[in-house]
């Protein structure tokens, strides 16, 4: 689990050393400054209201303890072996299985799952699913994703305001020993994006791996989740979902992993690789 949490610190502390660089190669802090208010009110507001947006986004409707006790009473117990609160749950009317955790702290936390989830997976394995879920609630990896979005999305309006740099003859000079001039400035507009992107989704990758453990030893069963994790593999391959690209690193298993093109830029880590550490902790 450590080995984890310091992998996504030293992912955070790439992407803010990228923004320090990209500034000091425009000449200055003030973009610099200007990008990073930009992108803390935009992915903020995401963080507060996030939750809403994607249950909204799959229709995921609330539901009782009246309207399924077995469910009611899972979470309540693997919520109480995490010592946190219960969460609210919400059934998302989709047949392709799978299940997420959203809310910005443990107080506001909900966990969703489909309908599809509840028809394949046997009681074990929905608690594995829903034991990685609370992992999640309990890293507080909606914290974690909010602060790397927000230092990737001022790094591509940083990237943004290279390129129009490098058109309009801004940034420093060539003869500047400390600056990188035009060829500097459109290497930048090119390649930050990129590297930000690929270090979000190795911080993803990372939580869910941290998750998967954490959601084992809640559970007291790593066999389950990785019984679950296969399951729900093979069932998102022969049907993925119809989701959104921008919510897919939410889902306890790609939703688009039936889609090449989708997949290419995978926000989860290899399953043969989860399922492999899972199977390693018994």
């Amino acid at each position: 689990m450590m080995d984890s949490r310091v992998r996504t610190t030293v992912l955070l502390t790439l992407l803010t050393v990228l923004i320090i660089w990209i500034g000091n190669l425009m000449g200055g802090r003030q973009g610099m400054y200007i990008a990073l208010l930009l992108a803390f009110v935009m992915n903020m507001g995401s963080y507060w209201f996030s939750d809403k947006i994607v249950l909204a986004m799959y229709r995921a409707q609330p539901i009782e303890e009246q309207d399924n006790p077995g469910l009611y009473g899972i979470v309540r117990e693997l919520a109480g072996e995490a010592g946190l609160p219960m969460p609210r749950i919400y059934l998302i009317p989709e047949e392709t299985p799978n299940a997420f955790a959203t809310g910005r702290n443990p107080e506001h936390a909900v966990v969703a799952v489909t309908e599809g989830i509840m028809r394949i997976l046997t009681p074990d394995e929905v608690k594995g699913v829903l034991a990685h879920e609370l992992g999640h609630v309990r890293n507080r990896d909606i914290l974690v994703s909010s602060i790397a979005a927000t230092l990737a999305g001022a790094i591509m309006i940083l990237a943004s305001m290279a390129r129009w740099a490098a058109i309009f003859g801004g940034g420093r000079s060539s003869d500047d020993d400390d600056g990188g001039g035009f060829i500097g400035l459109i290497v930048t507009a090119v390649l930050a994006p990129i590297a930000a992107t690929l270090i979000q989704l190795a911080i993803s990758r990372s939580r869910e791996y941290l998750a998967d453990e954490t959601g084992a030893h809640l559970a007291h069963n790593p066999e389950s989740l990785a019984r679950a994790l296969e399951k729900l593999a093979m069932a998102s391959e022969r049907m993925p979902m119809d989701a959104n690209p921008s919510t897919a690193h939410m889902f306890i298993v790609n939703p688009l992993a039936g889609k090449s093109f989708a997949s290419l830029f995978s926000t989860h880590p290899p399953i043969e690789e989860r399922i492999r550490r899972l199977r390693s902790m018994r």
